[in-house]
């Protein structure tokens, strides 16, 4: 990528950051965005709601074009965990289809919530993939007509490791179990066309993968909507909310997911990061991971570090490697400017501002740190 969009992100002139599957690098643009946010706060008047509802419908729906949806089937809020509880809600848990399977990779929000939805009848069931790559025959062969939903990690936090959506959603939806689908560590790395794929949710965040921050979102395949009404919801949900006047009934498209008075600051500063991704195009973005993880991954091997995500083209855009005492070595690392995460394994997340001899100096660092380990 050029100087010019590398400039964009000032995290990139105090040292190699890669970490974007973890925290993603704000842009530049933010900070006008704060100055704008703070002068509507210093002079206040209750008309600026108009543009901000304006600003939040904006950033939805520019969402859900990157995804390949259509207008007005994604919502905003504040956590993943805020909408995936909302999407739980829907739906009846009985006998005989009252289960939700999921694996043991996802991130834990989701058998959190799961577990906690026992009291309503949902009985989880957790696929043991033997992990750290998700085993997905295992997984298919759980999912019969007792199966309400599947609920999975489209890429693991873990370990980079994908699941073949298409795949999964057919075979779901064959014996009648619809499809949940995490996507917080794949989108604005992977393409993702959730109308050519047929998911029935979709859940991301921004402040990773997509350069913004504080805010997470939730598609709804559009043909669901009319009969989906959440019993966690909140007064933005309803058809006559900004009347306010009592609604009749809950509103149109993902709206309906909506909770309570949205805070705009996070859509407004994430519309930044997601204007210049789309500008760049998902199959350049993903063209460029591609690359970037593959010198990772022939630098590690190269070293004898042992390479836990899966090598191939289905791989995730994160590298995870196996080393002993990761989380130490990672602050190694950081004292040197070489940025990256660890969760039960180093994480190596290159983004598409990120360059070849970036990706060089980082691994010539953590080669040395490796020999250091090896003594």
């Amino acid at each position: 990528m050029d100087a010019a969009f590398r400039a964009q992100f000032p995290v990139l002139e105090t040292c190699v950051y890669l970490n974007s599957n973890s925290t993603g690098a704000v842009p530049r643009g933010v900070q006008d965005v704060l100055a704008g946010y703070w002068e509507t706060l210093r002079t206040w008047r209750d008309d600026v709601w108009g543009g901000w509802h304006e600003g939040l419908d904006r950033y939805a729906d520019g969402v859900a074009a990157f995804i390949g949806a259509p207008a007005g089937s994604v919502v905003t809020d504040a956590n993943l965990s805020t909408l995936l509880v909302r999407v739980a809600s829907c739906f009846d848990y009985r006998a005989p289809r009252d289960r939700v399977v999921t694996t043991d990779l996802e991130f834990p929000t989701v058998p959190f919530i799961w577990n906690a939805f026992r009291r309503h009848g949902a009985q989880p069931v957790v696929v043991g993939t033997g992990g750290p790559r998700i085993d997905q025959d295992a997984l298919e062969e759980q999912i019969d007509e007792r199966t309400l939903l599947v609920c999975v990690t489209h890429a693991s936090f873990t370990s980079g490791a994908t699941v073949d959506l298409a795949r999964l959603v057919k075979h779901a939806h064959s014996v009648g179990a619809k499809v949940v689908v995490d996507a917080f560590q794949s989108v604005g790395i992977m393409p993702l066309d959730v109308t050519a794929l047929g998911v029935d949710f979709l859940l991301g965040g921004a402040h990773k993968w997509m350069c913004g921050a504080g805010t997470a979102f939730l598609y709804v395949r559009p043909d669901l909507l009319p009969d989906l009404t959440p019993t966690a919801t909140g007064w933005q949900a309803g058809d006559r909310a900004l009347t306010f006047q009592p609604s009749n009934g809950f509103a149109d498209g993902a709206q309906r997911f909506a909770g309570g008075t949205p805070y705009p600051l996070t859509s407004l500063i994430s519309q930044v990061g997601l204007d210049l991704l789309a500008g760049v195009g998902i199959e350049t973005i993903r063209s460029h991971s591609l690359r970037c993880t593959q010198r990772v991954i022939d630098r590690a091997e190269a070293a004898g570090i042992p390479v836990v995500s899966p090598v191939g083209p289905e791989r995730g855009g994160v590298v995870c490697l196996d080393i002993p005492d990761g989380e130490a070595f990672k602050y190694r690392l950081a004292a040197r400017n070489m940025i990256c995460s660890w969760r039960g394994y180093l994480r190596i997340g290159p983004h598409v501002f990120n360059t070849l001899d970036e990706i060089d100096e980082f691994m010539d660092v953590l080669e040395q740190e490796w020999q250091g380990l090896r003594g």
